[in-house]
This record gives C-alpha cells, structure tokens and sequence, in this order.
C-alpha cells in the first residue's frame, strides 16, 4: 500500500510540476483573495491582525478545492480511470497517494500565503508550534476529504460545480477549528488553541480511515 502510493503521489506531483496549474493558477488566486480581503477589510491593522487567520484558511480552503479539482481532472481522461483499476494498485494507496500529493500543494501554498500575510497584514505567531501542528492536521484533514468527494464527483459531468458543495460544507469545521487554534497561536493563548487543536486530529484521522475503506468501491462506481 506504502510503495503504491509512493508511486500515486510521484506521479501527481510530476503532471503537476510539467503543467505549472498550482503555480499558474491555485497560487495566484489564494493571492489574490488575500488581497481583496485586506481591500475589504481596511487600513485599519488591528482589524486586519485579528481576522487574518481567518482569512488566511479561507483562501487555503478555496485553493484546496481547486487543488482537488486538478487531482480529480487527472483521472479524467478517456480510459484513464479503467487503466487505474486494472492497473493492481492497492485502491488504499491510491487514495493515500493522491491525498499526500494534493497536501505537498497546500503545505507549499500555506508557506507562501504565511508570508503574504505577514506583508499585508503585520501578524506575527508567538506559538509557532501550534500554528504548525494546526496546519498539519488540517492541512491533512482537507487533503483526505477533498480526495473523497473528488472521487464520488469524479465520474460525473457536473464535478466542476458539484465538487464544491460536497467539499466546503464537510470540512467546515476544519476552517472554524483551524482559525481558532492560529488566532489563539497568535497571541500565545497556548490553552485555548489545544482545545480546538483536538478537533482538527480526530477530522484528519476519521477521513484517512474513510478514504482508505471506500476509495476503492468510489473508483470501482466511477
């Protein structure tokens, strides 16, 4: 199962490195809403520092749907789901591959993104290692549940629309959990952050255990 995935996510991540979509596309746009939020929002730099981690797991959220989308249009081609299925990779590591590629891109953005925020909105993090656990488990938690819709939308016609409404509801809580742990990360609230921190890991386990179970019915249906 390991070295099937080894093989999933280096696949996925080279289409992605020769096709410079993440680069091109997903990188700009989280940029660019980060933009339009500091637009939105004001000069004023005390209203700007406490909605950033907000703001800030908006756009990650936004870009892993587009992230997922990309992961998902990969196996669109003609046949290229049936050579998957004939192909004697383990279902699991399939799953697991694909999900450790789409986590790389959004572990690559968020580090981009920290720093855009820092530019525009003067945040510091005083609990680092909580702000990076945060973004680890989440990160993890969205990659593993996009993963999942993405393959139940993947054969249909309609997943460029349907793909979001599946996603951004279920992993709702990553985006209230995560925002929480970083605000509190922000002004050393080390307490209030680990409580909200207990959420993020259940999510990331739950769906990699759901991914693993039912990857392989979901590719079968598709």
């Amino acid at each position: 199962m390991l070295r099937d995935a080894w093989l999933v996510a280096g696949r996925d991540l080279r289409i992605e490195a020769r096709s410079r979509v993440a680069l091109w596309q997903v990188l700009p746009f989280a940029l660019l809403a980060l933009v339009l939020f500091a637009f939105a929002l004001g000069p004023d730099r005390a209203t700007l520092a406490s909605a950033a981690p907000g703001l800030f797991w908006v756009a990650v959220l936004f870009s892993g749907v587009l992230a997922v989308h990309r992961s998902v249009a990969i196996e669109s081609g003609e046949g290229t789901r049936d050579g998957l299925r004939l192909s004697g990779l383990d279902p699991a590591g399939i799953f697991l591959g694909k999900a450790a590629a789409v986590a790389l891109q959004l572990a690559a953005l968020e580090v981009v993104l920290w720093l855009g925020m820092r530019v525009l909105f003067g945040v510091t993090i005083r609990a680092i290692w909580l702000a990076v656990a945060a973004a680890a488990l989440a990160t993890i938690g969205l990659a593993a549940a996009g993963v999942i819709y993405g393959a139940l939308s993947g054969g249909l016609r309609v997943r460029e629309t349907l793909l979001p409404l599946l996603v951004l509801p279920v992993v709702a809580p990553v985006l209230l959990a995560a925002s929480r742990v970083w605000s509190a990360a922000a002004v050393g609230a080390v307490g209030a952050g680990e409580s909200w921190l207990r959420i993020l890991g259940p999510f990331a386990l739950v769906y990699l255990a759901v991914g693993v179970v039912v990857y392989g019915p979901l590719l079968e249906a598709g």
